[in-house]
């Protein structure tokens, strides 16, 4: 049994996988002022109220794309399961071969997306990994990583709407009833679901006249599930994508 740890920008994804299989997922706030200690205590909370006892976790990976938490989650996770925790980047076997000028700045939770879905879906792929930022990963034939795009996210695309407008108000994200807004409200949501549907429907056609073939389409990440059911593509929605991905790794590098 392992504890996968996914720390974003906005939020950080904990899940407990045994045996291949992911048992539970939670969900915090990504707070940097936050002590180890308040982080052990609330991961020891969420995987007591599933009753699974600590002392089972064995090891632990962790993805992190905000640095100043990286030393503090070693911390944490080293007071709550007395384990050294993988820390996915330089050092670690992937198995991903990373065609980009410079490798090593591949966001690490694109490297574990990538890994998870060339060992789940047939490749050429294109990975959307939809949360504070969209990134846009694209795998060619020979499950070689290429390159891709980082677009602002939905709800950061939104708040600077919101924020740089006098008459525009903050929105939940959801989807309207039609493509054709008839309030500012549902406007904002048009513009933010299915202008974002166009998007992806559009880069796919892109990418694989860039490719020269066409691409498996997969999703994840906390935006994803409101956008892939408009989208004129079809596209497969992966909610644990990266934390299988994270599972593959750690298997790759355990002891």
């Amino acid at each position: 049994m392992i504890l996968a740890i996914d720390i974003g920008n906005t939020n950080i994804v904990l899940g407990i996988i045994d045996n291949d299989k992911i048992i539970f997922t939670g969900r915090l706030s990504t707070d940097k002022l936050k002590t180890a200690d308040e982080y052990a205590l609330l991961f020891s909370g969420l995987i007591n109220m599933h009753s699974i006892n600590i002392k089972n976790i064995e090891g632990v990976i962790v993805s992190s794309v905000v640095p100043p938490l990286t030393l503090t989650m070693k911390r944490a996770i080293k007071r709550l399961t007395d384990k050294e925790p993988f820390i996915l980047g330089p050092g670690l076997k992937t198995g991903l071969n990373i065609k980009l000028d410079n490798p090593a700045q591949l966001g690490c939770d694109q490297v574990a997306d990538a890994v998870a879905a060339i060992n789940k879906y047939p490749a050429p792929l294109m990975v959307l990994d939809m949360g504070t930022a969209t990134t846009v990963s694209v795998i060619d034939k020979n499950k070689s990583y290429l390159g891709g795009l980082i677009i602002p996210g939905i709800r950061i695309s939104q708040e600077a709407l919101s924020s740089s407008t006098s008459q525009l108000p903050r929105i939940s994200l959801e989807k309207p009833e039609k493509v054709i807004g008839s309030n500012t409200i549902d406007c904002m949501k048009s513009g933010a679901v299915y202008g974002t549907a166009a998007m992806i429907d559009g880069l796919a056609d892109r990418i694989e006249t860039e490719l020269g073939e066409k691409v498996t389409i997969v999703a994840t990440g906390g935006n994803s599930e409101c956008i892939v059911p408009v989208c004129k593509r079809n596209i497969i929605y992966d909610s644990n994508l990266l934390l299988d991905g994270l599972n593959i790794i750690y298997k790759k590098n355990k002891r």
